[in-house]
Parts: structure tokens; C-alpha cells; sequence
């Protein structure tokens, strides 16, 4: 479908909540799983693809009816944004999973890549196909960046680090050009990692995402962001260690958290050229903005980005907010969008 031409299209990073019938969202609230937990699911696994289509077109038509212009299938078949397509590569030791221990001291079970990294069958080719079965609107699909899936495994197979993205986005090519023949508008990549290391990011990130991007004509968009608001608790940092390299990708579009932390929009100016995916709702609060607020934050973000360039969206996904918070956020992004817009046009 065409991308809408209007100025200020609005749009969601990914994910949409699941409903409480399909999985368990109280176990759901204390992980971002990084490999495969499928005892999150309520519905038996004869019936599960049948429930999750189900769900699917549920948030299909909550973000139609929210006025959004650019919209996902919600990420509904994924018990997180990164471990269903990292978990179907060929080189993981599913049956043993790593540890990673965090700064924190938190231990998290992890891929363990024990051979060569290959995508040997599509992962997300039925989900965009069925998203563009229902719904006129443009359509974004969304995939986990290289850098961050190598930063959430454990590399017990090749020399270093890099050699191991550069496969990660090897199979993530494969993936995207395989999302695009599927009827894919946007391809989005999703890099919160990247702030996790920002030396190994500066040495490679770019190269990595270049490679999972090669060959790809729709626009393309990174996402980078502080981490699901309920998932990580108290202040987020004002400003992105990594953002001005994002500038060399060949991605057209970057996508940043904005509204929950307060984000220094000065730091726009470093990526002169890109189109910027604004986060303007906050998603650490379930209070649901008005549209008046909305349209301050797209103000606020026209200081530096020309309308033009400008897409409004949230912060980040919304799987994890209550249903009724995210559709009333997205009805406010649409609402805010369009009082803007119309102060623009006339």
C-alpha cells in the first residue's frame, strides 16, 4: 500500500498488548524473554496459531480505529521483540541456554551460539503476509537488529563479537528481503543494545546494520531506546551515547525514545538527512496523554526536524501497558498529529 503523504504520519514502534486469554501477562511483566517461553502461552499449542491470528487482527483494528497511519501486526505471535527470530537460527544450543549477568547482577538465560549462524527457513514471512491481508493502511514490520541479538547471546563458537553479528545480520537480510516480497511498506530494525556498549557499537554497529539493510528498497527505519518502561524502573538518561553514528547507516529513518525521558532534542541536529520516528508518548505512566499534549511534543521535535522528516510515535512498544492505555494513547498521538498537521497546512 502507498505510505500516507500527509505531513506528521503517525505510527507505533512495534508491539501491542496481548490479550490476558492468549498469554500470561502477570509472568509476562517480570521478563523480556530472550529464549523461547512458551509456558507464557494460555492456548494449547494445536489451537495457539489459530488465537494468535485471532489477536492479531484485534490490534489490527485497534490502531486502525485509533487513527493511525502506519501501522504492525502488534508483535502478538512474539513473546518478545528479539528471541522468536534469534531462537529459529540454525548454530543455537536450544536445550542449554547461556547466562548473561548483567551490571546489575541479574542473571539472564540467553541463545547459546555453539555453531555457525544461519537462517534456514522464514520466521516472520506468514505474520507480514497475514498483516497485509488485513488492512489497507501501510503496514511496518519489524525485525531485531544484529548488534543487539549478538549483545544478548552467548558466543561460544566465533572469534569475536563482530564475526557473530555480522552473521546475525546475514540471517536478518535474508529475513527482510524475504518481508519485503511479502508486501512489507517499512522494515524496521530494533537496536536498544546499542547503548549497551557503546565501544563495541562505535567499532561495528553500523557495519552490522549496513549488511542486514543491503538490498532492501522500502524505507527502513533503527530504533534505539532506553528499555521498556516496565521493565526498567527510575530515570533514564537525557541523551543516546551511539546516536550521532546512527547518521552513517543507510537506514532513512531513526527511531528514539523521547517523552519518558526528557530527551535533549538538540541532539536531532546529529542526524541531519535522516527522517526521525519522535517518541511522544510516555509510556512509564498509564495516565493517557491529551492531544493537546501530544502536539506540544510534535512542536517541540519541529524545533530541529523539518515536518517533513518529522513521524510521531511512542516511545517505545506497548505490550506491556494495560489494552485500554494503549489504544487511548494512540487515539491522543492520532488526535495531537492532526492538530498539528492542520497548523501547518491551514
Amino acid at each position: 500500500m502507498p505510505l500516507p503523504r500527509h505531513l506528521l504520519p503517525t505510527t507505533v514502534v512495534g508491539s501491542y498488548p496481548q490479550p490476558d486469554w492468549l498469554i500470561d501477562r502477570a509472568q509476562l511483566s517480570k521478563v523480556v524473554p530472550r529464549t523461547r517461553m512458551q509456558e507464557l502461552w494460555r492456548i494449547p499449542e494445536q489451537f495457539l496459531e489459530q488465537a494468535q491470528d485471532d489477536a492479531t487482527v484485534l490490534a489490527i483494528r485497534d490502531m486502525e480505529r485509533a487513527g493511525i497511519d502506519i501501522i504492525t501486526d502488534g508483535e502478538i505471535r512474539r513473546e518478545s521483540y528479539s528471541n522468536r527470530f534469534a531462537t529459529a537460527l540454525e548454530g543455537m544450543d536450544h536445550a542449554n541456554p547461556g547466562i548473561i549477568t548483567s551490571k546489575a547482577g541479574a542473571k539472564t538465560p540467553v541463545p547459546r551460539v555453539v555453531g555457525k549462524l544461519r537462517r534456514v527457513q522464514a520466521v516472520e514471512r506468514r505474520d507480514m503476509e497475514f498483516l497485509r491481508a488485513n488492512t489497507s493502511h501501510a503496514a511496518k514490520i519489524t525485525l531485531p537488529g544484529p548488534f543487539t541479538m549478538g549483545q544478548q547471546a552467548k558466543n561460544e563458537y566465533y572469534k569475536d563479537d563482530e564475526e557473530m553479528a555480522m552473521d546475525f545480520a546475514a540471517a536478518v537480510n535474508a529475513e527482510a528481503l524475504d518481508l519485503q516480497a511479502a508486501g512489507a511498506d517499512i522494515i524496521q530494525l530494533d537496536e536498544p543494545w546499542l547503548r549497551n556498549d557503546p565501544e563495541a557499537a562505535k567499532r561495528y554497529a553500523v557495519k552490522v546494520i549496513n549488511r542486514a539493510l543491503q538490498g532492501i528498497s522500502v524505507p527502513t527505519i533503527v530504533h534505539l531506546c532506553f528499555g521498556y518502561a516496565a521493565v526498567v524502573t527510575g530515570q533514564k538518561p537525557t541523551g543516546y551515547s551511539f546516536l550521532p553514528g546512527l547518521g552513517d547507516t543507510i537506514a532513512k529513518q531513526i527511531s528514539i525514545e523521547a517523552a519518558q525521558p526528557r530527551l535533549d532534542l538538540g541532539v536531532l541536529k546529529d542526524l541531519a538527512g535522516k527522517k526521525i520516528m519522535l517518541g511522544v508518548l510516555d509510556l512509564g505512566s498509564h495516565n493517557i496523554e491529551t492531544a493537546a499534549q501530544v502536539a506540544d511534543r510534535i512542536r517541540a521535535g519541529l524545533r530541529y526536524v523539518p515536518a517533513e522528516n518529522l513521524i510521531p510515535a511512542p516511545d517505545c512498544g506497548m505490550k506491556y501497558l494495560p489494552r485500554d492505555v494503549a489504544f487511548g494513547k494512540l487515539r491522543a498521538l492520532a488526535d495531537g498529529a492532526k492538530i498539528v498537521r492542520t497548523e501547518l497546512t491551514g
